[in-house]
């Protein structure tokens, strides 16, 4: 049987969709052949996090790079990276495994682009099962096989079947999320997901389309209704304000904390992207400098990302003391059912888990909870934008969608937890959007023992400690698993059937990972972003921008390169929140 090699760190880097205001597009016109005339977001080697347009005097002090927000690339270039490559063919490639063959293009997309594109190439060419170089003699093993992935995360810290652990996210991400059960292993892991798990109970989520949900959304829709009507028909970029409402969400769901992305400016706020763009770029450093105690202190991409961890500690571990405070203080009714338990005032998962009185540490707790944060706001963001851009390219499934919304939520323009699980086919376009882009496009394992593979009947083996990446994306877009597998039809998904996951799906549909360590959150984030997107679509017409391509790049989920701007319009005669009647207007840009 053929042996894997032990791998060393190579990944996705690419910048967290920064916050900043909204804006339209009087910027700098976009290079290229598409004539669009939209903003160039950022280029090829540095990316804007923190911009106005050009016609604003004090832009240009607003302006900041990603360098600046305490990033980088890797410090390997792409031709180097190649060599490498070469050089693993050389001294392998008659290991009987197919090996990737990357082009200079290639390795830009490795390292700092869109990582999953390369693999979806690879894989068309040589098959679900392939070896991606990272070195002279270290490789990742990348797999797109539906019964090979459902092998691997069903036996991920399995104490029954125990075959592999998170590897090299826990190495990349230890540095923020510390002891949190986002990169916890083995049993560590298990009882913190134990402690963690009960918080997110049905009264908790009922509550938080009320309390959060719905209240965010609609302050959203209210931000792109005057970005509409001052405007001028210029399209608006969308992601930005998702990345904003989510992080409000987030913040208020985990920590009962008012982040207020949407309308001020906080250095907290640039802290969380600094901490996460740091994260997602150790992932592509093939010499992880970033081990070594002594360079973590002088490197400045180090010390500005400490600092940045530093300053979500602090403002996180002042939250929890404060709690704790209330909670000694208070008399606490619990509920009959523990698990069940919901403070009014205060609904947060902190406040649950304090209430739970469990014998942890601040320091567990902190670092539960910014777990928590993280992935919490970076999912649902992501899934927005791209369901946004895919029913604005899809006028039958808009038309379909929006229809639902004024039916089931009348002259209302919020929703509530009963018209949650009404919205059906909204539900589905979100579920179907988030397997053509799903968050994230890869799962990353490492083998704690020599495991022989199901594709190929054995003849593969992952040996202990082969970083093994799970191509979500090749699944999701595979055509030997799906009929027209590049095309939007929520309808693959029957809206009188089960909302799809990976268990009633055969692990054909992947979208919040899978076997013990799928995500806590996946019922938070689904009723979030169908909430959501239902209040935009009670107010919002949504257009394509001809000729725009919003590209896209690898974070934690899949980000566009380019922003996604869309022509916006108020729908005519709908109702604003607080009961207002929104002015009839034409579409944007018509």
């Amino acid at each position: 049987m053929n042996a894997l090699r032990t791998s060393s760190p190579v990944g996705c880097a690419a910048p967290p969709q920064a916050r900043q205001p909204l804006r339209s597009t009087s910027a700098a016109r976009h290079p290229g052949a598409c004539g669009c005339g939209l903003p160039r977001r950022h280029g090829t080697a540095r990316r804007v996090v923190l911009r106005r347009s050009q016609d604003d005097p004090k832009g240009d002090q607003l302006t900041k790079s990603i360098d600046a927000a305490g990033a980088g690339g890797s410090i390997v270039s792409p031709q180097v990276q190649l060599a490498i490559a070469n050089l693993f063919k050389l001294l392998f490639g008659r290991l009987g495994i197919p090996l990737a063959n990357p082009t200079p293009e290639d390795m830009n997309s490795l390292l700092g682009g869109a990582l999953f594109l390369p693999l979806y190439k690879w894989f068309r060419e040589t098959g679900p099962v392939f070896l991606l170089p990272t070195g002279p003699v270290s490789s990742f093993l990348v797999v797109s096989d539906r019964e090979t992935i459902k092998h691997v995360l069903r036996g991920s810290d399995n104490p029954a079947n125990d075959l592999y652990s998170k590897g090299l996210i826990t190495e990349v991400s230890q540095y923020l999320f510390g002891v949190g059960f986002a990169v916890a292993q083995g049993e560590e892991w298990r009882v913190r997901r134990k402690a963690v798990g009960p918080a997110l109970h049905r009264k908790y989520l009922e509550a938080m389309v009320g309390l959060t949900f719905a209240p965010a959304a609609t302050l959203l829709a209210d931000k792109l209704v005057s970005e509409i009507r001052a405007g001028g028909g210029k399209p608006i970029d969308i992601e930005q304000g998702f990345n904003q409402m989510t992080l409000d969400v987030i913040g208020k769901a985990v920590f009962n904390y008012e982040f207020d992305a949407l309308t001020t400016e906080s250095p907290i706020i640039q802290a969380v992207y600094t901490a996460l763009k740091e994260t997602e770029s150790r992932t592509t450093d093939l010499i992880p400098y970033w081990k070594s105690p002594l360079l973590c202190k002088i490197a400045p991409r180090q010390r500005k990302a400490a600092a940045a961890v530093e300053e979500i500690r602090v403002v996180t571990e002042g939250l929890i003391r404060k709690c704790k405070e209330m909670v000694d203080e208070e008399e606490m009714a619990q509920a009959s059912n523990e698990e069940e338990y919901l403070n009014q005032g205060d609904p947060s998962i902190l406040r649950f888990l304090i209430a739970a009185r469990e014998e942890t540490t601040s320091t567990q707790l902190r670092d539960d909870l910014l777990s928590m944060l993280v992935a919490g706001h970076e999912t649902t963001a992501s899934a927005l934008t791209w369901t946004s851009y895919l029913l604005a390219k899809n006028p039958k499934a808009l038309a379909k969608a929006t229809e639902e919304v004024d039916r089931v939520l009348g002259d209302r323009a919020e929703p509530t937890f009963d018209d949650y699980r009404e919205l059906k086919y909204t539900l589905r376009c979100v579920c179907e959007s988030m397997r053509l882009y799903p968050h994230p496009p890869v799962l990353i394992r490492r083998a704690v023992k020599d495991d022989p593979l199901p594709y190929g009947g054995g003849k593969y083996v992952a040996r202990k400690g082969q970083d093994v990446i799970l191509s979500i994306y090749n699944l999701h877009r595979s055509p030997e698993v799906w009929d027209d597998p590049d095309a939007f039809i929520p309808e693959r998904f029957d809206p009188e059937g089960p909302i799809p996951n990976e268990q009633n799906t055969d692990f054909r549909y992947v979208p919040f990972s899978g076997g013990p360590r799928k995500c806590v959150g996946d019922q938070f984030a689904l009723m979030e972003a169908t909430v959501a997107l239902a209040v935009l679509l009670k107010r919002i017409h949504l257009e394509p921008v001809e000729g725009f391509d919003p590209g896209m790049t690898t974070g934690a989920t899949i980000h566009t390169r380019n922003g996604m701007f869309l022509r916006l319009s108020e729908r005519a005669g709908r109702e604003r929140a607080g009961g207002e009647q929104a002015a009839t207007t034409a579409p944007v840009g018509a």
